[in-house]
């Protein structure tokens, strides 16, 4: 069977750096693993990241004796570098990546998979904090991991539970679409991958795994720490600032909600009636429980900054029915909806104190209780103009085939229902800084011819490559 790249099903790829000693006997083991258990057309991808020891020569080893084996060779160091060169380049359905030391056991590997390729889910990842995973390491770095997880969880509310498992794949679309927007190339870059493809309303499958340690692994953890929280900072600062583009991804790849998002004014009038009596009761509880210690206008202010933030994200999944990215975003815009609330009521109580300078807790409660009254009204205004809107309109990527034949920009014949090609970038767009050598790197050596030829990111798109298959169509 002649198998070509349009036919490659699945691209396991195996980033390494300095790894001379193990990388026979780990690439041997999972190419047994693919050849014994997976049918469809694979291959194995190693990503030698600038290795300064025989690294390189032992991958050029590899791909000369194993079918279905390519080796690429990066000039930069980093994870990230090398899974956002070798996926944007893989013509693979789905594309995986497997730390070298192989630490996760490879029975994993087929229900992370399964999802991605019935499209069930879009990300699939394996975890060693799930109750069912078995993990053997050691007291600090599970201390580490769990502490950086849950920071995660408070930070960006992930739903994810293991952000640096090295065993994790996604679908192909999906990764055209959002290995362009992460910048990190070491480390990082799995956290910021998997952050941005939930903001994007993408699924996230998670697979149990068991896990053993590698005692002899030369990653530094207090460098990859002070990495992450540096990352965490730009990339909160992003989503903050609205500077991602994951509107558009929600609106053509994300898992929308089944329900209309879209309500009835009457139905946002009730829903939003009812927050806003809960919101009002807990600002009365804040406000008392404050006032004693802190002072009215402090008080005041504390109340109405903690049930402004909860009024925002109840009316934006209660009342408004949104989902998806953007939440940071409505919280910012909230907080100016909270200004002019603050202003309304603190100019009432500032009031009420220049009237009677001896009015008590009782009085100040009633004043503010209207006050809030009034500002309810304007917050239900600004957050539906405003905060709420739908954006539908503006996030569509492709023209509207209503509106096809009156567009003088469509192509003729265009009917709005031909899918959008994305061209995955190459290293060098990404990178253009880089000064690529022209020869031999990056390289791939084809294991059928034992070649040397330049890796498909400087090629033709279609170039075939072998896999698997081609070994078995071989032996037949």
């Amino acid at each position: 069977m002649d198998t070509t790249e349009e036919t490659l099903v699945l691209d396991v790829v195996v980033p390494c750096y300095n790894e001379e000693a193990t990388l026979d006997r780990h690439v041997c083991r999972l190419h047994s693993y693919l050849t014994a258990h997976f049918l469809q057309p694979w291959r194995i991808t190693i990503a030698d990241n600038a290795s300064t020891d025989r690294t390189a020569s032992v991958a050029d080893d590899l791909a000369a004796r194993l079918r279905g084996v390519i080796a690429v060779h990066l000039p930069v160091k980093g994870r990230g570098f090398a899974l956002k060169a070798v996926w944007s380049a893989s013509p693979a359905e789905v594309l995986v990546y497997v730390d070298e030391d192989l630490s996760t056991d490879l029975a994993a590997l087929a229900p992370l998979i399964a999802p991605l390729l019935s499209a069930h889910s879009d990300v699939a990842i394996g975890t060693r904090l799930s109750g069912s995973s078995r993990v053997l390491r050691g007291d600090k770095r599970e201390f580490i991991s769990r502490g950086y997880n849950l920071l995660l969880r408070a930070v960006f509310s992930v739903g994810f539970s293991d952000a640096q498992c090295g065993f994790k794949a996604i679908r192909k679309p999906v990764a055209d679409r959002l290995l362009p927007l992460v910048e990190d190339d070491a480390w990082f870059f799995d956290t910021e991958l998997l952050v941005l493809a939930e903001r994007a309303g993408l699924r996230v499958h998670e697979v149990p795994v068991d896990w053993m340690d590698d005692t002899n692994s030369s990653v530094d953890i207090r460098s990859t720490v002070a990495q992450d929280l540096r990352g965490m900072c730009r990339v909160g600062w992003s989503l903050a600032r609205g500077r991602l583009p994951l509107e558009s991804i929600y609106s053509d790849l994300g898992r929308h909600p089944l329900e209309a998002r879209k309500r009835g004014l009457a139905g946002q009038l009730v829903r939003f009636a009812v927050v806003g009596v809960l919101s009002t009761i807990a600002f009365a509880l804040l406000y008392l429980a404050f006032r004693p210690t802190l002072g009215a206008q402090v008080a005041n202010f504390l109340a109405l900054l903690v049930t402004t933030i909860a009024n925002t994200a109840l009316n934006r999944r209660f009342t408004f029915g949104v989902r998806g990215s953007g939440a940071a975003r409505h919280q910012l815009q909230g907080l100016v909806v909270f200004g002019l609330a603050w202003t309304l009521t603190s100019g009432s109580l500032a009031a009420v104190n220049a009237i009677d300078p001896h009015a008590g807790p009782a009085v100040d409660i009633i004043v503010l209780t209207v006050a809030n009254l009034v500002a309810t009204a304007l917050r239900f205004m600004l957050l539906r103009v405003w905060v709420f809107r739908d954006r539908s309109r503006v996030v569509s990527c492709a023209p509207d085939a209503r509106n096809a034949r009156d567009d003088p920009h469509v192509p003729e014949g265009f009917s709005g229902l031909e899918s959008v090609s994305v061209t995955p970038p190459t290293i060098q767009s990404l990178y253009p800084t880089i000064p690529y050598p022209k020869s031999p790197h990056p390289t791939t050596r084809n294991p059928r011819t034992n070649a040397t030829t330049p890796h498909p990111t400087t090629l033709n798109p279609t170039a075939a490559h072998p896999t698997a298959a081609d070994d078995r169509s071989a032996r037949s």
